[in-house]
This record gives C-alpha cells, structure tokens and sequence, in this order.
C-alpha cells in the first residue's frame, strides 16, 4: 500500500509504470538504458479515491489526463530509473494531495453601511467636480 494521507492509501497494483529511454545527458547510458518512467494511474477505476478527490484531480493534472481517464506522469529529471521511478511516484502523491483539500466555499457579503457611505459621498463629490466644468449660462 502506498501512504498518501492518514485516510488515503493506493495499492500498488493501481499504478502502472513504463520504463522508456531518457533524452539529456548521461554519456552511453542514454542508448542502452531506460531510465525515464511513465506512470500511468486510472483515477476513475481506483476505488482508494472519492468521487470528489477524483473530480479535483482530473482539473489539477490537466493536460496530463488522457481520454479514458487515466493520468500519465512523465518522469525523466534524474539519471537513475529508481530516481526517476521515486520522483514520479511522489508527483502523483502531491497531486492526490492536492486534490483531496477541499476548496473554501465563498459566502457572498454585504457591504458595510461605511463602504456604502463612502461610495456615495465620492459619487458626490464626482458631480459636483463636473457640475463646475459645466460653461456659465448667462442671465436674461
């Protein structure tokens, strides 16, 4: 099991990883060895996650969702594939994170009676400013 928060655990057969060959440097280790890591995780298939952890985190990841649901973390920053396997790993555990706080509910205030106040008394004094731009009638 993999420990995400105190009440979100994956099992490790939720993951999927891929080892393919890395760009960037590493001398001949780049042509022979696949250090670079795909993982892949179904988020609507996973029965660990809640329906609206999984919601928060298809917004989060972005372009990182395919069509059928899955999320697909590129890890290729390190030369090592245990490195790389880690540092995929612990994306997807900030991601899930992330995802599992649930955003603050905005409740819509009134103005105070001072900010009304206020607003008033500037629309006021911006009539007036224009009242004195006005051109001076003469008298008949």
């Amino acid at each position: 099991m993999i420990e995400i928060t105190d009440t979100i655990q994956l099992d490790e057969r939720e993951i999927h990883e891929d080892f393919i060959r890395s760009s960037g440097p590493g001398g001949q280790n780049v042509n022979k060895v696949s250090t670079a890591v795909q993982l892949r995780f179904h988020v609507f298939n996973s029965p660990s996650i809640s329906d609206d952890i999984k919601q928060r985190l298809v917004v989060l990841a972005g372009k990182r969702m395919t069509s059928d649901g899955e999320l697909v973390i590129d890890a290729r920053r390190f030369r090592s594939q245990e490195r790389n396997r880690l540092d995929a790993l612990e994306r997807l555990k900030t991601l899930i994170r992330e995802a599992a706080i649930r955003p603050k509910i905005r409740r819509e205030t009134q103005p105070t009676v001072s900010s009304k106040t206020k607003r008033i008394e500037s629309k006021r004094k911006q009539g007036e400013k224009k009242q004195l731009r006005r051109r001076i009638q003469p008298d008949d």
